[in-house]
């Protein structure tokens, strides 16, 4: 896996195209990803793919008031369950230390194991739920769980599973 840069407007493209792949019909199109990754309270990480061009993954984070929102993450198919979504993650969280953000905070559809797997392996806790929040075509509506994790935790690689917990400095 390459290592994790900052994301160019150029990127724009590469980051729909993976929107895609992980998000289907709810995906972003590219001129959104343009718009955001020119944005100066957005963070735009990625890392590159091994070959061929394009992408690995990216994460874009809304940086604002002490809080870095993960606004989306996604990996290309053939790069899952290789670490990167965890490197853009723990980038993400060394990065927003310095613009002062003390907490990370992302929803995740309640039926995305995957995700809730690394987002328990990196200290996050549940804040609430949003009853319904996701559709699925063809099926009963999906749960989105609010969670949140301190940036001191995430940068130390806690292994403790997502629990409701409290807003401690851990």
């Amino acid at each position: 896996m390459s290592g994790v840069r900052a994301l160019a407007v150029s990127d724009a493209g590469a980051c729909a195209a993976l929107h895609v792949a992980g998000f289907g019909e709810d995906s972003w199109p590219e001129a959104e990803m343009a718009r955001l990754v020119g944005e100066e309270t957005v963070l735009g990480l990625g890392v590159d793919a091994a070959a061929g061009g394009g992408l690995s993954g990216f994460v874009l984070l809304r940086v604002v008031a002490g809080e870095a929102d993960v606004l989306t993450l996604a990996v290309a198919p053939e790069d899952r369950r290789k670490g990167v979504a965890r490197a853009l993650l723990v980038a993400a969280g060394r990065a927003v230390t310095v613009a002062d953000a003390g907490r990370m905070t992302l929803d995740v559809a309640a039926d995305n194991g995957a995700a809730l797997s690394l987002y328990a392996g990196l200290g996050f806790c549940e804040d609430g739920r949003r009853r319904g929040y996701y559709r699925r075509a063809g099926r009963d509506r999906v749960d989105a769980l609010l969670l949140s994790v301190s940036v001191a935790r995430i940068t130390g690689h806690s292994t403790s599973g997502i629990s409701s917990c409290g807003h401690d400095a851990n």
